[in-house]
C-alpha cells in the first residue's frame, strides 16, 4: 500500500459514494487506475465494505448506552449467537480487564435497556453508561501527519 491508497482510503472514508472522477483528479491518476486500486484495497480485504451512517436519535433511538458484561469463556458459544441476534447491538467486542465484552447499543427508552440488561445478565454481571453527548462520532483512521502538523499528537 502507498500513499495513493491511502489517499483513496480516506477519501472513500469521508464520502463513499465520492466518483472515481472526482477522487481520480485528486491523486493524479485515471479512473480505471483509481477502481483498479479500490478492487485491489477491497480483494486484499483492506476496504470491507461500504456502509451508510444512521442517525439513530432521529429514528427515535434515544438512548445510547455501553454496557460492560462479564462473561466466562466456557460461555461464548452460546453468547455469541445470542448477542449477534440482538437488533439494538450497534457493536460488541471481546475485551481486556475485569469484563470480558464492551456492548455498545441503542434503544428508545430506558426501560427497553432495563429489559435487555436483564436478558444479557444470564451471562454475567454488567456495569452500564449511558451516553449523554459524543464528542467524535465513529470515523475511520485519519491521516498521521495531519495530526502531527496540527500538534494533536502529543
Amino acid at each position: 500500500m502507498d500513499h495513493i491508497d491511502e489517499q483513496i482510503l480516506m477519501m472513500l472514508q469521508k464520502n463513499a459514494r465520492a466518483p472515481l472522477k472526482v477522487i481520480a483528479e485528486k491523486v493524479f491518476l485515471s479512473s480505471p487506475a483509481v477502481a483498479a486500486r479500490i478492487s485491489r484495497l477491497e480483494k486484499e480485504g483492506i476496504i470491507k465494505g461500504y456502509h451508510t451512517e444512521v442517525n439513530w436519535f432521529k429514528l427515535g433511538y434515544h438512548i445510547t448506552a455501553f454496557i460492560n458484561l462479564e462473561v466466562e469463556p466456557n460461555q461464548k458459544p452460546e453468547f455469541y449467537p445470542f448477542i449477534k441476534a440482538c437488533p439494538n447491538v450497534i457493536e460488541c467486542n471481546c475485551v481486556t480487564g475485569h469484563y470480558a465484552m464492551l456492548i455498545k447499543v441503542c434503544f428508545s427508552s430506558t426501560m427497553e435497556l432495563d429489559t435487555f440488561i436483564g436478558q444479557i445478565q444470564k451471562f454475567g454481571r454488567t456495569s452500564t453508561q449511558i451516553v449523554f453527548s459524543t464528542a467524535v462520532e465513529h470515523r475511520g483512521i485519519q491521516e498521521i501527519t495531519k495530526a502531527e502538523e496540527s500538534g494533536l499528537s502529543d
